[in-house]
């Protein structure tokens, strides 16, 4: 099946960089709903075509969510996810279109991540020319939100993940070539501060600040870095007051909060509620809010994740390259699936790396071999290791 997969692949990988031409065209910044649904066409005509069928999930301001199903002879369930929408304003493609230099192609949404659309396509059409069909079912998944922080596409990622029994995130492999085994949980929260104003010449001696209020307790909260392995605490935004001549009666800072596991946010979070709880001045009193809603759940290097990991080693070896398993503090929709229960590798696309900036770029070389990575996880999963 290897030979047959390459071969498929190698033959039609003229067709892939049309089709990436073809998307790369299109300006689909999350906020601009045309274009991200324009994506979500085409990838519904591509998926109806291979016989899935389509669910689309119509959204009023954003682009509408896409979920294709496919029956199989038997096996576990798998599930490609990815994203339609990129960070780029419209007028970037016409811009920038696609080039390809040398062994390096270059453009909007190349490497976050159409290509990694495209790697999911080509690698059922790829098993479909080999004539694999031993997985109980695939999901694929097309959520229109991955790049903003208030996302609608939440509840639809886990539902998915629920119904599915491996996964496989179609965002690009890393620049060196790693997949994405393990990643952080992420939470943002924000601290603030109540004292009471004054006439800072008259009677500043009547206020309660509540910026030194607050930069005593950041002080004191800076220092929970590393209080776990892997723990970070980012002080990312402060404002306060309303001018020099008066005392600050309110003051905030936003936070940004991670750790390798989920227990250890709970943990940090309550350090910060003792934290604030602490006397720092009189008079003013201190709050916590935390972002629950889009807060990312950890993605955690479990046994059935290292089982897939020792796999797509072992797939890559004999496809003549190798890859690694990475653990990053970075984002994913993976973190979603994981939390669900089901195993999943993030990064099964081409290798690239500069995501969200005009320098952008994936691997022309790497499109072909890790599609084939790709499409020989999903024929092992599926049958079940």
């Amino acid at each position: 099946m290897q030979a047959q997969i390459l071969a498929y692949l190698h033959d039609h990988l003229d067709d892939y960089l049309a089709d990436l031409r073809t998307l790369t065209a299109v300006d689909s910044g999350t906020l601009h709903k045309p274009g991200v649904d324009a994506v979500q066409d085409w990838m519904q005509a591509q998926l109806g075509a291979l016989g899935f069928d389509v669910e689309r999930f119509a959204q009023t301001r954003l682009g509408d969510n896409l979920l294709g199903r496919r029956q199989g002879d038997g096996g576990r369930r798998i599930l490609l996810l990815g994203h339609a929408d990129t960070v780029f304003p419209v007028g970037t493609a016409a811009a920038r279109p696609m080039q390809i230099d040398g062994a390096i192609i270059r453009g909007p949404g190349v490497c976050d991540m159409k290509g990694g659309l495209l790697a999911g396509l080509y690698a059922i059409r790829a098993l479909d020319a080999a004539g694999f069909r031993g997985y109980g079912a695939i999901h694929f998944l097309i959520v229109s939100d991955e790049e903003i922080h208030d996302r609608g596409s939440l509840p639809l990622i886990r539902q998915t993940a629920r119904e599915s029994d491996v996964a496989f995130t179609l965002e690009a492999a890393r620049a060196n070539g790693d997949i994405v085994t393990a990643r952080k949980t992420a939470v943002w929260c924000t601290v603030r501060v109540h004292g009471k104003a004054a006439h800072a010449g008259v009677e500043p001696e009547k206020g309660r600040s509540a910026i030194l209020a607050l930069m005593r307790h950041l002080l004191e909260i800076d220092k929970l870095n590393g209080f776990r392995p892997g723990v970070t605490v980012n002080i990312g935004r402060i404002e306060g007051g309303v001018q020099p001549n008066v005392v600050a009666a309110e003051a905030h800072a936003e936070l940004d909060l991670r750790a390798w596991r989920d227990a250890d946010i709970h943990d940090l979070l309550d350090a910060i509620r003792a934290q604030l709880a602490a006397p720092v001045l009189d008079g003013v009193t201190a709050t916590l809010d935390v972002k629950i809603d889009g807060a990312m759940p950890a993605m955690e290097r479990t046994p059935a994740v290292a089982a897939l990991e020792a796999a797509a080693q072992r797939i890559a070896a004999d496809l003549g390259f190798s890859v690694k398993g990475a653990s990053t503090g970075g984002a994913s929709d993976a973190s979603f699936v994981a939390a669900e229960g089901a195993p999943v590798l993030d990064g099964l696309g081409p290798i690239g790396g500069l995501d969200h900036s005009p320098d952008e770029y994936i691997e022309l070389e790497s499109i072909v071999p890790r599609t084939a990575l790709l499409a020989l996880l999903m024929a092992e999963s599926g049958q079940g290791f």
